[in-house]
């Protein structure tokens, strides 16, 4: 008699993640968006913001001896972490606000193990945006693609356009960078 393999939950309602994973032949067996609280600590920089909504996106899903992955993507000017954008004005603000300058994205990746072990991984990527002009900025709120995501741009789509150079992770960006993620599954066990 054969135990059956543990699960892979990701605990995300992104489609972009999901298409990453596909992207390395990875299909999760279910997708459970975790409901946490994502409002920033007083002072918490993009980087630990980032690595903190990750390991309790990953912890508030109750899934014993399976494996939970959760991913959170931040975007960050110097020390201010930028909203995940719901509103035309807070896009405005966050593309006037990277316009001619860098900005980094920082990706907190959490996975926990069907023993219950948890590991988590931040990871950075630096993008310089070129400056823009009020008409571009105009033609960008017109596409939609601004709409919930972190920074109010995502960079698989026209904002691209507007990306003077990227160092390190593209998938990173897109909102899951797959070498760490990929790492963090095979360090604990997991197999396609």
């Amino acid at each position: 008699m054969g135990t059956s393999s543990p699960n892979l939950i990701l605990a995300s309602a992104s489609p972009r993640r999901l298409s990453l994973l596909a992207q390395i032949g990875i299909s999760p067996d279910a997708v459970r968006p975790a409901n946490i609280d994502e409002t920033p600590g007083k002072d918490e920089l993009p980087r630990l913001h980032a690595l903190r909504l990750a390991a309790e996106k990953a912890a508030a899903i109750d899934a014993p001896g399976d494996y939970i992955l959760a991913a959170d993507t931040v975007v960050g000017v110097g020390r201010r972490i930028l909203p995940k954008t719901e509103t035309e004005s807070e896009a405005v603000d966050c593309l006037r606000l990277m316009s001619g300058r860098s900005h980094r994205v920082f990706t907190g990746v959490s996975l926990i193990g069907p023993d219950g072990k948890q590991v988590s991984r931040v990871v950075e990527t630096r993008v310089k945006m070129k400056r823009l002009t009020g008409a571009e900025i105009a033609d960008y709120i017109a596409t939609d693609e601004w709409r919930g995501k972190a920074g109010g741009y995502a960079i698989q789509g026209y904002a691209e356009s507007y990306i003077i150079s990227i160092i390190g992770s593209f998938s990173n960006v897109v909102g899951l960078p797959l070498y760490e993620t990929k790492n963090l599954l095979t360090g604990l066990g997991y197999r396609a």
